[in-house]
């Protein structure tokens, strides 16, 4: 690492909705998962994240400088899709290919993405293509992502859940999607 980053002001803590800050960073979704990052606020200064584990940060957290000063993450603006129909089954649908989603009165918002525009469009929703911060649903699992939800294998056994080997966790004795079967089928 050259000198120029060690001399950065450092940033070893993030407070969630600190509510408070002195200064703003914008970051688009990707960006808002990170560990260790040269960012920079929206006045110009430099600053380096080094968080101790990769972390999933929402607008309104703040990273906390070494100087206790706070640096609030703002969400970028992103290219979305709006969509708007029978919004329980259209969430389902989006929710069901693991894509990240704002849920709204009224509407979803989805990262654009040709695939799953066709997809919405052809059960019935109307969708508008849009340019807007996006802050996406964070689960059950983590703060902004659906972390620790993943299909990658390595995860330990979940009581009253079953993997078939194909990377899925199932309910036991649940009816499963078409090509999944439980352990006694």
């Amino acid at each position: 690492m050259g000198a120029a980053m060690t001399e950065l002001p450092k940033a070893l803590r993030l407070v969630r909705q600190a509510g408070r800050a002195d200064g703003s960073v914008v970051l688009d979704y990707d960006a808002r998962l990170l560990r260790r990052k040269r960012l920079e606020t929206t006045a110009g200064e430099s600053f380096l994240v080094d968080l101790p584990e990769v972390t999933g940060v929402d607008q309104g957290d703040c990273f906390q400088l070494a100087d206790g000063r706070l640096i609030e993450v703002l969400a970028a603006t992103e290219e979305v899709l709006e969509v708007t129909g029978d919004l329980p089954r259209l969430a389902w649908h989006i929710g069901n290919r693991h894509t990240p989603c704002q849920i709204g009165a009224g509407r979803l918002l989805i990262r654009q993405d040709h695939v799953l525009e066709a997809m919405l469009i052809g059960l019935g929703a109307t969708v508008t293509r849009r340019v807007a911060p996006f802050t996406p649903e964070g689960g059950a699992y983590g703060h902004g992502r659906t972390m620790g939800h993943d299909h990658a294998g390595g995860r330990p056994a979940l009581p009253g859940f079953i993997d078939h080997g194909d990377g899925q966790w199932h309910a036991h004795g649940a009816r499963l999607p078409f090509g999944h079967r439980d352990a006694k089928g």
